[in-house]
């Protein structure tokens, strides 16, 4: 992240190099979940707060690490909620570990019925690793 206080505001171009995303995703995300809500100030510039950053690396975990669709997502999302979501996400990575460390959970079962197998998760995660490698030859290029 840059070198901007944790509790400040960020521009989408910002959030955009912070995540690895183009900024026309972050655009696109914003008309799929209505839970990301940037300020938009003068001229149409959107400012994220630091919730919506933690929101945002939350769904990219889950579509790009886990193989969630954007519905699978909302999904997720309308079942436990932002805050669990956002709570879940920094304490035990849980989604892209593919468990949860806290026995007692109420949401154990939720994630474990929503969740793709190791061997997917595998072949996923190699997928990954290969656009990865590709990318970095052509940035290199």
């Amino acid at each position: 992240m840059s070198s901007k206080a944790p509790e400040a505001f960020r521009t989408i171009s910002e959030v955009s190099k912070d995540l690895s995303l183009p900024q026309h995703v972050l655009r696109f995300w914003e008309t799929k979940f209505v839970q990301i809500k940037p300020i938009k100030r003068g001229g149409g510039r959107r400012y994220y707060r630091p919730e919506d950053v933690l929101l945002l690396r939350g769904i990219k975990s889950l579509l790009y690490n886990d193989g969630y669709t954007i519905r699978g997502v909302q999904k997720v999302i309308k079942e436990i909620g932002t805050k669990k979501l956002l709570n879940i996400q920094t304490k035990n990575n849980v989604f892209t570990e593919n468990q949860i460390n806290n026995n007692n959970s109420p949401n154990q079962e939720f994630f474990s019925k929503h969740s793709i197998n190791e061997t997917k998760r595998k072949k996923l995660m190699n997928v990954l690793n290969d656009l990865m490698l590709l990318k970095n030859k052509l940035d290199n290029k």
